[in-house]
């Protein structure tokens, strides 16, 4: 009851320019929540709200750290409500990683951030009036292990999972941006029962720490990457770009800032009504390499 009334309290004074406030959307194992909420100077006539995920391979990151901040701060620059949010992290805490436990662990991971995701979905759908946001407008972008929680929330929802229970039922996003992510599949087989939002793909196409195509796991379970996916969404007619970062890895996680452009295009050309399937490959260097290029899964985590 007391965040309802922060809320109002909050509406009646009014937003200040470049207002940034925190609330708390759920507590979980007795762990309150938060996200961070960026008001733009200049908002949309659309009132679009974009909620960002940061990364950190389900064990690291903030919501309000210097990356997520910029991000947001960016953002809010180009008119949209930004939102910043926590999620359970978890590998926070050190666990045994092994290649025999590996997908299994991740599984938890994943679904304990995609849980996460879907009540922050409903805080700001519920509330959505005293935030001045459209939630018919929301934007789902995430980087990295964000990028997969957000991509596996929508493929969640498109297959009615009981891991976003907690979404609003008339809930779809407006798009889902994506800065080296994928989907984990249980059943290896990547198949949506109804349609995805619009999905803007992102990849390195060395990427080995969220693979770029397939990293495969067993017979039961997968992770289909970014160039996977398109072509399944180019194979089913879905809503789709991919830009396919020629030569780099896993830095490409961290490109929202330097290509808020083209986020916002594609955006535009969602909101505008424009279905399109459209597959480039960037060879300039304007996304430098960085040590992310040659890590992978063992550096991340089994070398511990």
């Amino acid at each position: 009851m007391k965040k309802f009334v922060f809320l109002f309290f909050i509406v009646l004074l009014g937003f200040s320019a470049r207002a940034q406030h925190t609330f708390v959307y759920a507590t979980r194992d007795t762990v309150d929540l938060k996200l961070d909420v960026y008001m733009p100077d200049h908002p949309r006539a659309d009132k679009a709200c974009v909620l960002y995920i940061f990364g950190g391979g389900f064990a690291s990151g903030e919501r309000n750290n210097e990356s997520s901040q910029k991000c947001c701060q960016m953002l809010a620059d180009r008119g949209f409500v930004a939102v910043a949010m926590d999620y359970r992290l978890y590998f926070k805490h050190p666990a045994k990683v092994s290649l025999l436990t590996a997908y299994h662990l991740f599984d938890t991971a994943i679904t304990w951030a995609v849980e996460d995701c879907a009540e922050a979905v409903a805080f700001l759908w519920n509330n959505a009036k005293q935030l001045n946001l459209d939630p018919t407008k929301m934007v789902l972008t995430g980087s990295s292990a964000g990028a997969i929680t957000v991509l596996q929330t929508d493929y969640s929802r498109a297959n009615a999972l009981p891991v976003v229970e907690k979404l609003p039922k008339e809930f779809v996003p407006a798009a889902v941006i994506a800065y080296a992510g994928g989907i984990f599949c249980k059943n290896s087989q990547l198949e949506y029962a109804t349609p995805p939002a619009p999905t803007f793909l992102n990849h390195g196409t060395i990427d080995k720490i969220v693979n770029y195509r397939r990293m495969p796991g067993s017979l039961s379970m997968s992770l289909f990457g970014s160039s996977r996916l398109a072509r399944h969404f180019d194979r089913k007619g879905y809503n789709y770009r991919i830009v396919r970062y020629e030569d780099r890895g896993h830095e490409v996680a961290a490109a929202l800032t330097a290509t808020i452009d083209e986020f916002c295009a594609f955006v535009e050309a969602v909101f505008a009504g424009k279905v399109m399937q459209y597959d480039a490959t960037c060879t300039d260097a304007f996304i430098q390499k960085t040590k992310w290029s040659d890590m992978d899964l063992f550096d991340l985590y089994f070398q511990k």
